[in-house]
């Protein structure tokens, strides 16, 4: 299995400190997985439990790996954020009283450059036959914001990725090497728009079938 430095571990931590964000969940899978998988941020469940993609969202990723014959030990599960971004809204509980309750909510531009050094490391490190992004702000997170899952989603590119110019900066370079890529949606997006589940499943046999070329 893949192990992601301690002291880079720390940084992140460190630098995500005082933004709306609880926990922390490191990458999980081997250093030559069949996909390298990058999504947005953890949900609560992650966050609490520490294991990325688990609950509904994972039940669905779970079913598309299988479905083209992988496991989650094949794969590298990682995401452009490591603490789950949460906003407090009010919630009606059956009596009809209001709480305050923690709901998640997508990375702000920030906090992605606050946890780009730790994808960075994974990146430059992590050998896999393609990377698969799950979501807008994965794959905006390589690409830049004219990157567009709707547009792009099910496609093979061969592209740069962008990567933190330094520590001290808040802007992006592009990569010399260029890295196969298949974006696709995030499985969690088939329970706020159930169409979204046949581009999902022809996606992932277009993803079936380059790692089946690619062996021979």
């Amino acid at each position: 299995m893949f192990e992601i430095p301690k002291e880079l571990i720390k940084l992140g931590i460190n630098r995500i400190e005082g933004f709306p964000v609880e926990g922390f969940v490191k990458g999980k899978g081997p250093k030559n997985p069949s996909i390298l998988l990058i999504g947005e941020a953890p949900g609560e469940n992650e966050a609490i439990k520490g294991v990325p993609f688990i609950g509904r969202a994972g039940d669905e990723l779970n079913k598309s790996l299988e479905s083209i014959g992988l496991t989650r030990e094949d794969v590298y599960m990682t995401s452009a954020v490591r603490s789950r971004p949460y906003v407090w809204r009010d919630k009606k509980t059956r009596n009809g009283e209001l709480i305050q309750k923690k709901y998640n909510r997508p990375p702000t531009q920030l906090e992605i450059v606050a946890h780009a050094p730790i994808l960075d490391y994974e990146l430059k490190n992590i050998v896999p036959n393609i990377i698969v992004t799950l979501g807008n702000v994965g794959l905006q997170r390589l690409l830049g914001k004219e990157a567009k899952v709707s547009k792009l989603h099910g496609e093979l590119l061969h592209r740069p990725v962008r990567h933190l110019k330094s520590l001290d900066s808040i802007e992006f370079e592009w990569s010399d090497e260029s890295y196969m890529i298949i974006p696709t949606y995030h499985p969690a997006s088939v329970f706020y728009r159930p169409s979204n589940r046949d581009f999902l499943e022809q996606d992932w046999i277009n993803i079936g079938n380059y790692l089946t070329n690619r062996k021979y």
